[in-house]
């Protein structure tokens, strides 16, 4: 009776581990995930499991780098606005993604839960992908723009090309840049980006533009809004 017993523990403290393309509920997701500390990266998009391959330092790393530099000198200047890198947010039920960054009002539509994670959407999140056919620019899209994230920015990297996309009245809009090449944010006003030079990896160029944002009126009274 105690084989049987001990046995019985076993099976009910033992952990499946995490699979890629595996489909479970949001809380047997985080139960996994949590067992799995060598697991850096996992993410539940529509009650599936996406674990990402090791990543690659062209096609991933730096341009994950640029856009952390880009974000944060935007946050460094804006007091009631917070970014985070590779953070797990929990959207709904069967979404809980860990976007490459992300930029949120903390009194806007997102909170920090109590066991430290973000929950709702925050305002706008930016994805690197490895072409138009990856999952960022599908199947994400569809829950970041059903879950109301303002702004999303897809890098396909492969393609040299940016998306960045607005929510409005429920669909999201593709931004085009102007002349110049400059695409401004909508909802973190001074946001400012140069797509040609961050495609090139000029990360002097997209910052000297970036700080050009951060000078504006616009910005000026968005951070006394926020204050």
């Amino acid at each position: 009776m105690d084989f049987v017993n001990q046995l019985q523990k076993k099976q009910e403290t033992f952990i499946p581990p995490l699979e890629n393309g595996s489909r479970l509920t949001r809380a047997e997701f985080e139960r996994r995930y949590q067992a799995m500390p060598e697991v850096k990266k996992a993410e539940l998009i529509e009650g599936k499991v996406y674990m990402p391959s090791p990543l690659r330092f062209n096609s991933h790393a730096n341009p994950h780098f640029l856009l952390i530099a880009w974000l944060g000198v935007y946050v460094a200047a804006t007091p009631g606005v917070k970014g985070g890198d590779n953070a797990t947010v929990r959207l709904d039920l069967d979404n809980e993604p860990q976007p490459d960054a992300l930029l949120r009002i903390e009194s806007g539509q997102s909170q920090i839960s109590d066991d430290d994670y973000v929950e709702n959407a925050p305002e706008l999140i930016a994805e690197i992908a490895a072409s138009s056919a990856s999952y960022d620019s599908h199947e994400k899209l569809i829950v970041y723009r059903r879950n109301l994230v303002q702004e999303y920015l897809v890098w396909r990297v492969y393609d040299r090309a940016l998306d960045w996309y607005q929510l409005r009245q429920e669909e999201y809009i593709k931004l085009e840049p102007d002349v110049s090449g400059v695409i401004r944010s909508q909802v973190f006003p001074g946001l400012w980006l140069q797509v040609p030079a961050l495609l090139a990896g000029d990360l002097a160029t997209v910052l000297n533009l970036a700080q050009q944002g951060l000078a504006s009126s616009e910005h000026a009274a968005f951070v006394k809004k926020l204050t």
